[in-house]
């Protein structure tokens, strides 16, 4: 499968995804490589029946603990994030080759350059002298409008092909990743377990790392303890006892819980349980008033207690790699100290509001979820500096008109959404260094402001602030005079009907008009 690691390049990584029977092939067929052909050897091989990868059997000479089967649970667990990305491209399908990834590009580009000149066209076409201002411009929009919405259709097959390209890309980078990972967890095994003890099974009751830790506790003051990597699959209740914990490390192991007692680490300030088999957090994790670091990432949660929010202590969250659909809807408001937040590779739809309360953060990783879009007040985290909001494919298509108030942004990445317009107060991210827009259907600002970099993107952004700021204002103006010339018109007329009035009754009262009132006096005198 396309999809199956390079065994030369990560060897541990393919011994271990060609041993996790989902991801295990159904037909005997010999696999092909993402980066290179089978060799004609490989090809002629016999096939097995538990199908190991080409260099298994080497791998296994040089790390015969390989074989044993606690630690290669614990492996699994440890690159789960793989297993998801993996299956999620076995549904999209095999990588795009060159040919046809430059192919749709320059479709998309034709297709942009082309809808370029036919919006040209219809902004300096002449307005028919028998119809009206109002009724040309709602025209002029319709045809725009169309020309749009045919453009995109047009660019459908291609924009898929382009990311579908990309999410390979990315997958490319995750398996580094996680082979780095497995030669740590080897490596970490290795070394911390006697030689006799390597291949013997867990123990089911308390590990014996484990109870040592405790025994230790009873005699001394324990601030630091590190169990990563040691095949865990739960830690005893009694781990609470160790009030003088400051930092915790229990990551790659194969923990389903954390024991509510966790809460009894009232010095605890770091806690790594990354890479493990944690279904949910406790309730009682709140408690932590000390805690810093958090890092749950590469588990199976699929909700993040509420209660987290009562840690306001916490200055890093890494809960990537997780099945979140939503983070805690007061998690902005009670986390005001938190400067890093890791929520890539989930499925959140939304941030809750209250994340543009974290008036601390500095580092917001949100690539590869299903975001629909920003809350409106985002441009208060005035103090965010990296912002990553790549991969959300479909989903993404615009971003609020707040997104300029990031005064302090440096790093932005918003490539692989279907963003076709930034807004108009981009232009006002002066601090920006680093900006990624590949493979977005972008019409403001054109590619080719794009491709000259950051500073290019803001300056054209800053003209159009700037134009329509004085469009704005001529409107403005122009309702002010037409007001004051209907007012002017509106004044004279009444001072001539007065006067005209005024004239009447003067005349009138000269000429006696028999409808004039008799004076008795003038009677008299007659």
């Amino acid at each position: 499968m396309a999809m199956d690691p390079n065994p030369k390049r990560f060897p541990i990584l393919s011994y271990v995804l060609a041993r996790i029977p989902s991801l295990s092939p159904r037909s005997p067929r010999t696999e092909t490589d993402i980066e290179q052909p089978a060799s004609p050897m490989s090809r002629n091989a016999p096939h097995h029946s538990s199908h190991p990868s080409s260099s298994s059997p080497r791998i296994v000479d040089h790390m015969p603990h390989l074989s044993d089967p606690k630690l290669l649970a614990s492996m699994t667990s440890a690159i789960s994030d793989v297993a998801k990305t993996r299956s999620v491209l076995k549904n999209l399908g095999e990588r795009p080759d060159h040919e046809a990834v430059d192919t749709a590009k320059a479709k998309l580009a034709d297709v942009e350059s082309k809808l370029s000149a036919k919006l040209q066209e219809i902004v300096l076409s002449s307005r028919p002298a028998d119809v009206e201002l109002l009724e040309w411009r709602a025209h002029l929009a319709q045809q725009e409008n169309e020309c749009r919405e045919a453009a995109d259709k047009e660019k459908q097959v291609y924009t898929a092909i382009v990311q579908l390209d990309a999410m390979h890309e990315a997958y490319e980078k995750m398996l580094k990743e996680a082979e780095e990972r497995l030669v740590k967890i080897y490596e970490s095994a290795e070394r911390r377990l006697p030689e006799e003890q390597r291949l013997d099974p867990v123990n089911e009751e308390v590990n014996e790392d484990v109870a040592r830790i405790l025994q230790e506790a009873n005699e001394k003051q324990i601030d630091r303890v590190s169990l990563s990597g040691r095949r865990l699959r739960f830690l005893p209740e009694e781990f609470g006892r160790i009030r003088g914990l400051v930092v915790l490390d229990i990551s790659c192991n194969q923990l389903k819980i954390i024991p509510d007692s966790i809460s009894s680490l009232e010095n605890l300030e770091e806690m790594n349980a990354s890479s493990n088999l944690l279904g949910s957090l406790p309730d009682t994790i709140g408690l932590l008033q000390k805690l810093k670091l958090l890092n749950v990432s590469g588990n199976k949660l699929h909700a993040l207690p509420d209660t987290i929010c009562q840690c306001r202590s916490l200055v890093e969250l890494d809960v990537s790699f997780n099945s979140l659909t939503y983070l805690p809807t007061n998690i902005g408001h009670e986390l005001v100290n938190l400067q890093k937040l890791a929520i890539q590779l989930n499925k959140i739809r939304s941030l809750p509001s209250s994340v543009c309360g974290m008036s601390s953060l500095r580092y917001l990783d949100a690539h590869f979820n299903e975001l629909h879009g920003l809350p409106q007040a985002i441009g208060k985290l005035t103090q965010l500096e990296y912002l990553n909001l790549s991969s959300n494919f479909t989903d993404l298509n615009e971003l609020p008109q707040t997104f300029g108030d990031l005064s302090s942004l440096r790093e932005l990445d918003l490539s692989n959404n279907q963003i076709h317009s930034l807004p108009d107060t981009f232009g006002h991210l002066e601090n920006l260094k680093k900006l990624n827009l590949e493979q977005n259907p972008l019409e403001t600002p054109p590619m080719e402001v794009v491709n000259k970099g950051p500073d290019a993107v803001r300056t054209f952004m800053s003209k159009r602030w700037l134009e329509i700021l004085e469009e704005e204002d001529s409107k403005r103006t122009l309702a002010v005079e037409e007001q004051g010339q209907t007012g002017w018109l509106t004044r004279s007329t009444s001072w001539v009907k007065t006067y005209v009035s005024g004239v009447t009754e003067t005349v009138s009262g000269i000429v006696g008009s028999p409808k004039s009132p008799k004076d008795p006096f003038l009677d008299q005198q007659l």
